[in-house]
């Protein structure tokens, strides 16, 4: 009987083998006559391999396990995949959503301007008007003053004849100082957006002229203010009253 060693790998297709001795194949070679002494050996001339069947089963359990494991994992990216488009819809909703809440935010916020704006112009408007009147009664008090202190020609030769002062100083005093009021309080209401106009030898504009006469006058363009009864004011470029006027109206025309 003679005993050989050959290297082998861990796995072979009939199983793994049972004798090992450093990654060593261990079998006998046994001679017919020693068969017949060994009743647990088939009388055969052939090499005898002895197996484990728990390396077999725990093999194909093992390639089992892996094949599940690769049959499983299309699933999974398939699941990932429905998760993550699940998520991309979810943000454009989201980001959608937030576009939507900004641009009702900025348009409350115009809406609330425009809204401030007009009340606080209603206000100043309706407190401007009074305050045209007043400037209109100063208007009226320098031009009667204005006529006062022009003499008529024959006042004014007899007086220089005599040596006299022409113009009341007191009367000169009065006008300069109700002029200067006037001056002092169309300033500080143009700060404020109010602002007087006088249209006289402009073109006739109903926007901002209420005609209140017309009369024909051959040496003056047609359909232009010659006469302002009353001067117009503008708030903030807008009209507040518009200016009472006297206008050209030729026949021809």
């Amino acid at each position: 009987m003679a005993i050989m060693r050959l290297p082998v790998s861990h796995n072979v297709k009939t199983g793994s083998l049972h004798i090992f001795q450093s990654s060593t194949l261990q079998f006998k070679i046994i001679s017919p006559k020693t068969i017949n002494k060994i009743p647990t050996i088939t009388r055969t001339n052939k090499i005898c391999f002895v197996g484990t069947k728990s390396s077999t089963m725990a093999e194909a359990q093992a390639e089992t396990t892996q094949s599940a494991k690769d049959a499983a994992k299309p699933d999974i990216d398939s699941e990932l995949k429905k998760k993550l488009e699940t998520k991309e819809k979810e943000v454009i909703e989201w980001k959608d959503k937030y576009l939507r809440s900004v641009a009702d935010f900025r348009n409350l916020q115009d809406r609330t301007q425009r809204d401030m704006k007009a009340a606080r112009d209603f206000a100043i408007q309706k407190f401007a008007k009074d305050l045209v009147d007043s400037v209109d009664n100063l208007d009226r008090a320098l031009i009667m003053g204005q006529e006062k202190l022009k003499p008529a020609a024959t006042e004014k030769a007899e007086a220089a004849a005599e040596g006299e002062k022409v113009v009341n100083e007191d009367l000169k005093n009065f006008y300069e100082g109700v002029k200067m009021t006037e001056t002092n309080m169309l300033q500080t209401l143009q700060k404020h957006g109010l602002e007087r106009f006088d249209p006289e030898g402009h073109k006739f504009n109903p926007n901002e002229h209420e005609a209140t006469f017309m009369t024909p006058m051959p040496d003056k363009e047609d359909n232009t203010v010659f006469h302002v009864q009353q001067k117009g004011f503008k708030l903030n470029g807008r009209i507040l009253r518009a200016a009472k006027v006297g206008v050209v109206k030729n026949a021809s025309s």
